[in-house]
């Protein structure tokens, strides 16, 4: 399976001719639902979420399809039952892919903020998008995307949740409010992370492909 990193918390898996594109948001730039055979989408704020290009790449791709939470799925209802509804503990098939359902709530943004419906998806066994929560799965995870930067998430949060799921290597995703500056200090904090258990915890940049 070879991963590719797109821009904030977007990323492609392709396998055996296959497409699988997470979180294409208003960040994730004009191609990222290119050649994709189905999308899985956390939840619905913008940053993970761009509606109208979802909308018009289903339109122009029959075979495309959706599956993401039921907040989400009542956007696309009209797409009938290429989109599909999930929730926490499902486990279903899709272009190929095999996806275990984990969590069920979007991080607390502030008490003044409504907490909507976040979705976690496992990957084949293998690679696990939390979205925007810090869901540990009840199965181990090779490779961890993990949340670097948010308006809900302490750099103290990061490192906890990083060293509680455990895997053997992670890469930095909802990065895109980062700078230079910032992106540089996170590589500090990602290098302490990983110490206890000298698992490999780095950032891709946008575009870049590792085979897993």
């Amino acid at each position: 399976m070879r991963l590719t990193k797109l821009e904030h918390a977007c990323v492609r898996l392709e396998k055996d001719g296959a497409t699988l594109v997470i979180d294409p948001g208003v960040w994730s730039g004009p191609e990222a639902l290119s050649g994709a055979d189905a999308v899985l989408v956390t939840h619905e704020h913008f940053d993970h979420l761009d509606a109208d290009r979802l909308r018009a790449a289903m339109s122009e791709n029959p075979g495309l399809r959706l599956r993401t939470n039921a907040s989400v799925a009542e956007w696309f209802a009209d797409f009938g039952d290429r989109v599909r509804a999930v929730r926490h503990g499902d486990t279903f098939t899709c272009a190929g892919f095999d996806v275990h359902v984990y969590g069920e709530k979007h991080a607390l943004l502030h008490r003044d903020v409504p907490v909507v419906a976040n979705t976690g998806f496992l990957i084949d066994g293998e690679v696990f998008h939390p979205g925007d929560a810090l869901t540990v799965p009840e199965d181990p995870v090779a490779t961890l995307l993990l949340p670097a930067n948010a308006p809900w998430l302490k750099v103290s949060e990061m490192v906890d949740y990083a060293r509680e799921v455990a895997p053997q290597r992670a890469y930095a995703v909802h990065d895109g409010l980062l700078n230079a500056n910032g992106l540089a200090v996170l590589a500090n904090w990602l290098r302490i992370a990983a110490e206890p258990t000298g698992a490999t915890f780095t950032r891709l940049e946008p575009g870049t492909s590792v085979d897993l």
